[in-house]
Formats: structure tokens, C-alpha cells, sequence
């Protein structure tokens, strides 16, 4: 099932998430299925549970080799380089803007499976995974523009 995606100014998006105590839950497990469905229905990269009102450290990221699902993923490392890049968001419709993230994370969560795992990422997968575990710290992309880049519900490039 699609669910909704709440937009900013909803104060679920503002919330710290709560951590899942029992990841392999039925109602876990039934969750991660429709936020996938969500994610590549409305084209995105990624999705954090808050995004579909549910304020829980739970997100799903889109792969070369499919969905990956991180339950209370937790960045552990970073590099010290950064780079800026542009970004957008699902709950934000129609603003993108330039933000500066690190270059390399490295992040331990739970699988869906409810196994430790430990994941390593760069480049576009290391700012998925730091916009997406924003979202469960109640963190907004448009918290940390750099510049705007475009604000497409007006359909103006801002130079």
C-alpha cells in the first residue's frame, strides 16, 4: 500500500524519532514493505518513516542492488571532507537547494531481519544516508541550505 507523505510545516518532521524496541514486529515488518512502495512511487532516493507520520528510526534507501531498510541506523563515522551538492526532498515538494555533507559515512543499524549490520557509504549513497537519518532526528535538508537552488512551486531558478 502507498501511504501519504506529510509535508513541512507538519511537526512530525520536527520530532526525534523514537527507537524501534522490537524490529521484527508485525507491524515493523508490515510497515517496511509500503514505505518501499511509497519511496519508488513517488521517485525517491529514500524515505524515513516520520515522512509517513510514523515517528520511528526507520528508513528505506533506494540501491543499485534494491531497497535496503536500516532500523535505528546511527551515523558511527565520518570523514573530514565534506562536498556540497543539491538536494530535494519528498516532504518539502519543490524546493531543492545546495548542502554541504560529509563525503563518507559509516553507519550501524538493524536489518530487516533484525540483525547488527555496519554499512559504509560514499558520495550519493553517504548523503542519502545523512538526509535520511536527519529526518529521524527531526532535521530538515532546507535546515542546512547552503544556497537554494530552485524553487519549483513557483518554477524559478534562483541564481
Amino acid at each position: 500500500m502507498t501511504l501519504k507523505i506529510i509535508t513541512d510545516p507538519n511537526p512530525t518532521l520536527r520530532k526525534k524519532a523514537d527507537l524501534i524496541e522490537h524490529p521484527l514486529s508485525a507491524g515493523i515488518q508490515a510497515l517496511i514493505p509500503n514505505l518501499i512502495k511509497t519511496m519508488h512511487n513517488d521517485k525517491g532516493i529514500g524515505i524515513a518513516a516520520p515522512q509517513v507520520g510514523e515517528s520511528i528510526r526507520l528508513i528505506v534507501i533506494n540501491i543499485k542492488d534494491g531497497p535496503l531498510v536500516l532500523i535505528n541506523p546511527k551515523i558511527v563515522a565520518k570523514s573530514i571532507r565534506k562536498e556540497v551538492e543539491e538536494e530535494g526532498c519528498l516532504s518539502v515538494p519543490g524546493v531543492f537547494g545546495m548542502v554541504k555533507r560529509y563525503k563518507k559515512v559509516k553507519v550501524a543499524a538493524v536489518d530487516q531481519k533484525g540483525e547488527k549490520m555496519t554499512m559504509a557509504g560514499e558520495g550519493l549513497l553517504a548523503r542519502v544516508l545523512q538526509h535520511e537519518i536527519d529526518h529521524l532526528n527531526g532535521i530538515l535538508f532546507t535546515d542546512k541550505i547552503i544556497r537554494k537552488t530552485t524553487d519549483k512551486a513557483h518554477g524559478e531558478k534562483v541564481l
